[in-house]
């Protein structure tokens, strides 16, 4: 059961994610946030892992080493344990996008499950949104991204891969589906 811990986690990430929208749109940053929740909870996550999931951008996002420390304080180690996982920078300006996310992908086999598991809720939900405005804006979906096209295809495909390797199970074959749906929309 949720307590009033994830409450209060809940509020922190809207309030300070309250001025950020998921890229190229006018949705609130904080759908995604309650997404990788839901997913992470759907896929069996803990207390820590789904507190965590509403933060797993606080770092990168709104505030870097400086947020995690109050995370810290806010949620304990665990919780602030996850969300560095999950957190490919926190450096200002963020180092090049390919950079980052082969450095990413090599760090997963190196964490524990239980960040893994809050990774791949994020990740499910990051795909589940592709594949949704893929079939509404089409190709032009694409400029919305650092890597583009060719570069979202091939890290979304060698996350599949990790998380294959690393967790597998129900929520990595969801995910796999969902980027399988995704390669196939972007090749019409």
């Amino acid at each position: 059961m949720l307590t009033d811990r994830f409450d209060h986690a809940l509020a922190y990430a809207s309030r300070i994610h309250r001025d950020q929208t998921r890229k190229g749109t006018a949705i609130p940053y904080i759908s995604h946030l309650m997404g990788t929740a839901a997913i992470a909870l759907e896929n069996g996550a803990d207390e820590d892992q789904a507190i965590a999931a509403l933060l797993h951008d606080a770092v990168e996002d709104q505030g870097g080493a400086d947020r995690l420390i109050d995370v810290r304080a806010r949620f304990g180690e665990r919780v602030a344990k996850i969300v560095e996982h999950c957190t490919d920078t926190d450096v200002v300006p963020k180092p090049a996008w390919r950079e980052r996310k082969e450095a990413y992908i090599a760090s997963l086999a190196h964490k524990p499950v239980a960040s893994l598991e809050v990774s791949l809720a994020d990740k499910t939900h990051n795909a589940g949104a592709i594949v949704a405005d893929l079939a509404i804006h089409g190709d032009a979906l694409w400029s919305r991204f650092t890597g583009g096209r060719d570069g979202s295809l091939w890290y979304y495909r060698d996350l599949v891969t990790a998380f294959r390797n690393l967790i597998g199970g129900a929520g990595t074959e969801r995910f796999a589906r969902l980027v399988d749906e995704m390669r196939r929309a972007a090749a019409k």
